[in-house]
């Protein structure tokens, strides 16, 4: 089965202008803007308005289709300052590591599916599920916490610990909102819909890096080459990048280098070969 993150690389390629620059930065001042709001008014009446219902948005109130994104998830000062800080260095971590386009997908991902869900829920139940995007951000720490595993944090701004080992203990969070019932059904299952756009871009990756019999491992890697070199033979290529597909004899003006990090006979252009995810098997 093809990897979805290869036809997302292939898509942003293809179309370098597609995105929107500083995407998070937006979304954090827009939480902003509302928290502000909210502990102004000093009520609810407002927020009211912003968090997602399917109801509400079938009777004209079409906002709440992008307003929900912006629902603050806590009024206390320092944990709300916190959580804004944190998102900007994130998403803007995670937009300079793979560009504006997929950056702007990842975002795009977990709200429709976020959105699909709300409807789902109405038209299947009646009940129109109140929804903020709290989970689809938690979902980008997931994707930080696979690129930066061993950067350090200050815990309590005292304690260093590495982000691997905070995103274990946000998947036990996850998990406990999902099996305990501390979240009536179906709100319990929000902590699942939004990690299936971290299971988009990762997937494949996770599957890949599975432990395996070595004797498997060693089959694999003579499948590969084996596949490698009938694609060659009949394709009258020698070299093929594994991102974009482009070759050497649809594209003779690249050059095409093979990566000693990714396991396996795997090739990439010049414009991939330090921009891609590792083959581990």
């Amino acid at each position: 089965m093809k990897d979805p993150r290869n036809a997302i690389e292939r898509f942003c390629y293809k179309h370098p202008r597609f995105g929107v620059p500083n995407l998070i930065l937006y979304i954090v001042i827009g939480n902003v803007l509302f928290w502000v709001a909210g502990v102004l008014l000093r009520n609810n009446t407002l927020l009211s308005y912003i968090s997602f219902d399917a109801a509400g948005i079938l009777h004209g109130q079409i906002w709440r289709l992008v307003s929900f994104m912006f629902y603050p998830i806590s009024f206390s000062p320092l944990f709300a300052l916190l959580s804004f800080y944190f998102y900007y260095w994130m998403g803007s971590s995670l937009e300079k590591y793979w560009g504006t386009g997929q950056f702007t997908l990842y975002i795009l991902i977990g709200w429709a599916v976020t959105v699909l869900f709300g409807f789902i829920v109405y038209f299947a139940t009646g009940y129109s599920v109140n929804i903020s995007g709290y989970y689809l951000y938690m979902s980008m720490f997931f994707a930080f916490a696979v690129l930066f595993p061993d950067m350090q944090v200050l815990l309590f701004m005292i304690i260093p610990v590495k982000i691997k080992w905070l995103a274990w203990i946000d998947a036990a969070y996850f998990a406990f909102v999902v099996l305990s019932g501390w979240s009536s059904f179906p709100l319990n299952l929000l902590p699942l819909v939004a990690v299936i756009n971290f299971f988009v871009f990762f997937g494949g990756e996770l599957w890949r890096s599975r432990p395996r019999p070595a004797s498997q491992s060693t089959i694999n890697f003579r499948r590969e080459a084996a596949r490698l070199r009938r694609e060659q033979r009949d394709q009258l290529y020698k070299h093929k990048c594994a991102v974009c597909g482009r070759t050497d004899a649809t594209n003779p003006e690249l050059e095409f280098r093979y990566c000693s990090r990714c396991a396996g006979y795997h090739c990439f252009c010049q414009d991939h070969i330090n921009n891609h995810i590792h083959f581990t098997e």
